[in-house]
């Protein structure tokens, strides 16, 4: 069985959080590219349909659940999960959750400034939910 490589968007406004958890995703086997600001999150989710997305909630230029609304109105990036990644409480969670968020991850929890472990196990746990993804070679968005 061939496992898909799965192609990541991560979108945060830290450039040494970017930078950092970009290397340790791409050294987990994932296929990475990056936003700094929401505007260029929803430009590079049209543009290179990644299979999941790690959207910080406090952007710049264009809020998180300004994007999370924006990429569930496109039909193009509809059915993409977004992984809500931020530093505030869960308390927003089921918000998020209406408005189309896949998962919840919280940064404190994961103690990125450590290594990036936990957040490499809770996204093989969110891997695994994907629909049409786990395990199925050439699966993709279907339109």
């Amino acid at each position: 069985m061939t496992a898909k490589i799965i192609k990541i968007l991560l979108t945060d406004d830290s450039k040494f959080l970017r930078i950092s958890t970009e290397r340790a995703l791409t050294r987990a086997g994932y296929v990475v590219c990056t936003a700094a600001d929401g505007e260029e999150a929803v430009k590079v989710a049209r543009e290179k349909l990644p299979d999941l997305i790690l959207l910080d909630m406090l952007l710049p230029k264009m809020s998180g659940p300004d994007v999370l609304k924006a990429l569930k109105k496109d039909s193009a990036t509809a059915a993409i999960p977004v992984v809500v990644f931020t530093g505030l409480s869960q308390k927003n969670a089921s918000r998020l959750r209406a408005d189309g968020a896949f998962a919840f991850l919280e940064k404190n929890d994961l103690e990125l400034e450590k290594d990036a472990g936990k957040l490499l196990i809770a996204l093989e746990e969110i891997v695994k939910k994907l629909p049409g993804k786990a395990g199925a070679a050439g699966a993709g968005p279907r339109h």
